[in-house]
């Protein structure tokens, strides 16, 4: 029938009865007389557990052997896994990262897919066998067992897939789909039976945490179907694909979705020369700093002076405004100041490029609810905005209300 890659995530497997649970799930699907590759977390609780470990032993803990060190969580996980299905009769084959041949750069901890020898997969596929794969981990080019970095296993399994030309790469997790917006925000939240790579991206870099950037960011560039699934429940699930097929464009949602991140800061420092390289005079010693910035803003004044904002994590706040304090004093800045009390609502949406307006909707809708807005940023599908914390929910709701993105009742 179909050629098909599952990830099941650590919640998934987080235990013996779980792990039954899975192979009775894989098991369905052989018997519809589909090919399968099985990826796998590790149980819930373990890395974090292993890394505790490892903190124990030296808080620095970091490169080569806490790799070697977090991928026995995921060695654990394929080995019970196989062991289920071939209790139930069904022959499955277990590998590692490195047995697959998954080739990583050297960058530990936090390693990127170079490449994968899909030789051995397709070898046990012919022979009818059911092929389980250690999500999270490969190797480098001498051999060292590399991670692939938090939520890994998500992109081994879009890795697998595109390496395979799989028909579909499907994500189990512990909600059904990919949904309008958080529903523990917005109760009457709609699932999405589909979305766009591109809106899924933006949704998983402005803060929706159903799917790793990176495994998006891979489906996308390999154009491999991605179906996000519950382990918990049956369903449809929502399916993330290209937006090539023109034929519902008509009928196309403006907003697919709204999104929102909680760990956002805003610094800004007033009174700088307005010459050419300040922006990298600002930003420079911040980034060299390893700390990303979001979003910017520069307002010029009357005197020949700017003012300068941009908003970073909150956990990078502390020391990114010691840097700025620093930049203020080589550049006789006027002033710094800061806030980490802020939050980003963020409109998703492919039919934003045919629909003039939207933005002016969404700052009407928030003005209605008395939300001040302090930065805008926006792309060609996507407005996101920073207000107090304070407002999370009430604009989470307001502007899900406003684009009438609840479910609907012919969808009940």
């Amino acid at each position: 029938m179909a050629l098909i890659v599952q990830k099941y995530g650590g919640t998934s497997v987080g235990s013996v009865e779980r792990i039954e649970a899975v192979a009775d799930k894989i098991i369905g699907y052989k018997q519809q007389g589909h090919d399968l590759v099985v990826v796998v977390s590790a149980m819930s609780g373990e890395t974090n557990r292993l890394t505790d470990l490892a903190r124990q032993i030296d808080p620095r803990a970091r490169g080569r052997e806490l790799d070697v060190l977090l991928t026995t969580g995921e060695q654990v996980t394929i080995a019970l896994l196989a062991m289920a299905l071939q209790k139930r009769g069904y022959p499955a084959r277990s590998y590692t990262g490195g047995q697959v041949r998954i080739l990583t750069d050297d960058a530990h901890n936090k390693a990127r897919i170079l490449s994968i020898d899909a030789d051995n997969i397709r070898h046990d596929l012919e022979l009818g066998r059911i092929v389980v794969v250690a999500g999270f981990q490969g190797v480098d080019q001498d051999g060292n067992i590399t991670t692939l970095g938090r939520g890994g296993s998500d992109t081994t399994g879009v890795a697998l897939a595109a390496a395979l030309q799989a028909d579909e790469c499907q994500i189990f997790t512990d909600v059904d789909g990919v949904y309008t917006t958080d529903p523990r925000v917005v109760a009457e939240a709609r699932r999405l039976e589909r979305i766009t790579f591109e809106e899924m991206l933006e949704m998983a870099s402005l803060g929706s945490k159903v799917l790793q950037i990176r495994a998006v960011e891979f489906a996308g560039k390999y154009n491999v179907p991605l179906r996000v699934l519950s382990s918990f429940e049956e369903g449809e699930g929502t399916l993330i694909t290209s937006d090539d097929n023109e034929e519902d464009s008509v009928e196309q949602a403006v907003i697919s979705g709204i999104a929102f991140n909680r760990d956002e800061a805003q610094l800004t420092i007033n009174g700088v020369p307005d010459t050419p390289g300040v922006a990298y005079e600002i930003l420079g010693p911040v980034s060299d700093a390893n700390i990303e910035v979001d979003m910017i803003v520069q307002n010029i004044g009357d005197d020949g002076s700017t003012d300068f904002t941009f908003t970073v994590h909150r956990n990078d706040y502390e020391s990114a405004l010691e840097i700025l304090q620093k930049t203020a004093e080589k550049l006789g800045a006027r002033e710094v100041s800061g806030n980490n009390r802020i939050v980003k609502l963020s409109i998703v949406g492919v039919g934003m490029r045919s629909h003039a307006g939207i933005a002016s909707r969404m700052f009407e809708i928030l003005a209605r609810e008395g939300i001040n807005i302090l930065m805008i940023s926006t792309s060609e599908i996507k407005v996101s905005v920073v207000v107090d914390e304070k407002y999370l929910e009430l604009g989470v709701r307001a502007l899900h209300d406003g684009f009438d993105l609840a479910e609907s009742e012919e969808d009940e």
